[in-house]
């Protein structure tokens, strides 16, 4: 591997093309003269496991990972243990190896979504939130909304393996109040005619040719429209919503916030406002500052 030895953080997932992680995360070990590198590791299913046995070698040069589609819930089984938040969520986003090449894994999603949410005026107190996806993004979400005491008064789920969103509500309801979580057989379940927030959680809009999910029969000028992809910046289902006058946010700032989240646990500091104003340039500006 290039500069081998240089301390290495990085990104895992498959496929990896669409990432702007490394802009922020090397442009804070810039800014803070630090000799790191964060880089994209883009890995099949059948190479995390063998890569998860080289962290544990004392010789790597990898000292913390964040871990995206489709890899949040598949890695649990190489942690050597979970944060207790990590723990009620069952999906890690991030990873921090210890001197002694232990690996602890974190969810810096749900806590990245909600300070997003906070820095955009959006409350969620009694709201009525329909959810596309039942994914590890989707699980962290999910999982912050049952956790805030003043959480909204519904949240209906939608996947087209309908199973996997049974699951998923059903696994969480073990560590965690999931009563206002209803799984809909259809995106017409979900009423987001009648929500007041429709996120998407899937991959959908990632590609050019990507179908859209919802008709805009749906959509209303009261509905705020989240859609977790942040490249490219207007998903269809984003630029229909807007056209359609719906308040709109793409996931940049969900991914700001755990990145944010993430390194603060990889350093085990805080980061300056300063700092994190140069993290957000990086990815408004599409280069490391």
């Amino acid at each position: 591997m290039e500069d081998e030895q240089i301390t290495t953080y990085g990104l895992i997932g498959y496929p990896l093309g669409h990432s702007l992680s490394p802009l922020m995360h090397n442009t804070a070990f810039r800014a803070l003269d630090v000799d790191a590198v964060y880089k994209l590791f883009p890995l099949k299913d059948e190479e995390v496991e063998p890569f998860f046995r080289r962290l544990k070698a004392a010789e790597s040069p990898i000292f913390g990972i964040n871990v995206t589609v489709p890899y949040k819930e598949k890695v649990i089984p190489f942690l050597d243990a979970l944060s207790p938040y990590a723990q009620k969520v069952m999906a890690v986003n991030t990873v921090v190896i210890t001197e002694k090449r232990e690996l602890i894994g974190h969810n810096t999603d749900g806590p990245g979504f909600l300070a997003h949410l906070n820095e955009l005026n959006c409350s969620l107190q009694g709201k009525r939130v329909s959810i596309l996806g039942a994914g590890g993004a989707a699980r962290a979400i999910i999982s912050v909304l049952c956790l805030q005491a003043d959480g909204p008064d519904s949240v209906r789920l939608y996947d087209m393996e309908k199973e996997k969103a049974r699951f998923l509500v059903s696994d969480l309801g073990q560590r965690m109040d999931t009563s206002v979580v209803k799984v809909v057989d259809s995106i017409d379940d979900l009423n987001i005619e009648f929500a007041d927030i429709l996120i998407n959680a899937t991959p959908v809009g990632l590609k050019k040719d990507d179908p859209l999910l919802v008709s805009q029969e749906l959509l209303h000028k009261d509905l705020f429209v989240y859609d977790l992809i942040y490249n490219p910046a207007r998903t269809k289902l984003l630029q229909m919503a807007a056209d359609h006058g719906c308040r709109v946010s793409n996931g940049l700032g969900m991914l700001l916030y755990q990145g944010i989240l993430a390194f603060e646990h990889w350093a085990n500091v805080e980061l300056s406002e300063v700092i994190r104003e140069q993290m957000r340039m990086s990815l408004e500006r599409g280069e490391v500052i």
